[in-house]
């Protein structure tokens, strides 16, 4: 909670003391508690205040004779402006120096009390001078809010995830740089319900916090089940005021991860590379025309993977004699999960079965074929070299023969367009093209098949020649 300021504390006791002092015993009760709450201060020091009486102390401080007046100011300012705003113990070393060169070439004249003062003053001393000024220069450096944004978020790890329900989210990013880190490019939010391991993921063309809540805004409307809560690693562009204003605005839990600890978002890892990464693949996209393809493959995805994409999930956990070992529930898709709870409601499990009986998976998969198509176009050198998807009739005719073309995800295929320009063996005229050079030199229409002809007698030869 913010402090109020002294200015309102001290006002706030004139008016509860009076109050205090002739209310009875429980109202006193009350009265301390709304003090101490809008005050932080402990509740016996709070009983002291109220019950004594209006002093001289109560009242604004009052400042004697100081000892920088206006004059030394206005000099300090003009030597912190000609140091290219420094901080003060930095200041302090060069006053010196730039006094006296300031004077030199005439752009100061100071009294001798005041520069004495200049010269005696401490960093403590010019830091309170210069206080309003470098906040009104916007000089002044702001501390970084994340890390206090993050002690006041809940960590949860992957022993706390046990028995939940569904809604509570896992969120990560996808970064689809291709290897490199440089620039700018699309980040893919994916989010994964902890209980069922439904998927959803939206294309982000910035890392920036305010599109990851547009981003959050997408998932939850097109996810099933009401979004109850999310949990993300430490990523600056989650731990944010951001993010957590929003939460607290639409009443979702926000919890985070441990930092440098991937088993606490084992399932959105999990995801990452079974369904985004076999999707997009590794190649690097960028700009608006990848991120609207990917966001129209991600719609195909979404249905595919989570109506007819059977998943495991890990039902117990056990150490024997040093050996980790797992037992998993029964295959399931995230779909049919939803459908076994109990706390999810007819009607979503009614639109859950109404979605499913009207999708056709080969369809899906055509669509999701040709989305991959068009992105690998967007991320190769040749864009004519890849090939176009057939109509659904070709795709489905060719399925039985399918596995003998090998990788089938335009996304995966190699590019094979880039220059050949390295040797496969050892060159063979090596220790003659000096030779060949000045054959070339002496006889300029000499023909190939003659220099072909000498070279080949040089190295026989293994002796340099001259026509």
């Amino acid at each position: 909670m913010k402090k109020i300021s002294k200015e309102t504390r001290v006002e706030l006791i004139h008016a509860l003391r009076c109050r205090y002092l002739n209310a009875k015993k429980t109202d006193k009760a009350t009265i301390l508690n709304e003090f101490t709450e809008l005050t932080g201060f402990h509740r016996k020091h709070a009983i002291r205040i109220l019950n004594k009486e209006t002093t001289k102390n109560d009242g604004p401080t009052r400042h004697g004779n100081r000892v920088y007046d206006e004059a030394v100011k206005q000099a300090i300012i003009v030597i912190w402006e000609a140091a290219d705003r420094i901080c003060s113990k930095r200041l302090k070393v060069i006053i010196p120096r730039y006094l006296k060169s300031l004077e030199d070439h005439g752009h100061l004249q100071l009294d001798p009390d005041v520069k004495e003062k200049v010269l005696s003053i401490s960093p403590a001393s010019m830091d309170r001078l210069l206080g309003s000024i470098r906040e009104s220069a916007g000089s002044k450096r702001k501390r970084k809010q994340s890390k206090k944004i993050s002690k006041s978020i809940k960590i949860k790890t992957r022993k706390d995830w046990d028995d939940t329900v569904p809604g509570y989210l896992e969120i990560d990013f996808v970064v689809h740089g291709g290897g490199s880190m440089t620039g700018s490019y699309i980040h893919s939010l994916v989010a994964t319900d902890v209980c069922s391991g439904w998927v959803e993921a939206v294309p982000l063309i910035a890392r920036e916090q305010s599109l990851v809540v547009e981003g959050l805004k997408q998932i939850r409307e097109q996810l099933p089940v009401p979004m109850l809560g999310i949990d993300s690693d430490n990523d600056g562009a989650f731990i944010n005021e951001t993010l957590t204003s929003f939460c607290e605005k639409e009443g979702i839990e926000f919890t985070r991860s441990r930092a440098y600890q991937k088993n606490d978002q084992a399932w959105i890892e999990q995801k990452n590379g079974a369904v985004i990464r076999k999707i997009i693949g590794h190649a690097r996209f960028s700009g608006l025309a990848a991120g609207q393809t990917m966001a129209q493959l991600f719609q195909v995805v979404r249905l595919y993977v989570n109506y007819f994409q059977p998943s495991f999930k890990l039902a117990e956990r056990k150490r024997i004699e040093g050996r980790i070992k797992k037992q998993y529930h029964a295959p399931a898709t995230p779909a049919d999960r939803l459908q076994d709870r109990h706390d999810v409601d007819e009607q979503i499990k009614l639109k859950l079965r109404e979605m499913y009986h009207a999708l056709d998976p080969l369809e899906l998969l055509h669509k999701i074929r040709k989305g991959q198509s068009a992105l690998a176009a967007l991320s190769s050198a040749n864009p004519n070299n890849v090939e176009s998807q057939k109509s659904l009739s070709a795709f489905l005719s060719a399925f039985p023969d399918l596995w003998k073309s090998g990788e089938v995800r335009p996304t995966h295929k190699n590019d094979h367009t880039k220059e050949h320009w390295w040797r496969t063996r050892e060159d063979p005229f090596k220790d003659s093209w000096s030779d060949a050079l000045m054959w070339l030199q002496q006889e300029p229409d000499i023909t190939a098949k003659n220099l072909l002809k000498n070279c080949k007698q040089s190295i026989r030869a293994n002796i340099p020649t001259s026509s």
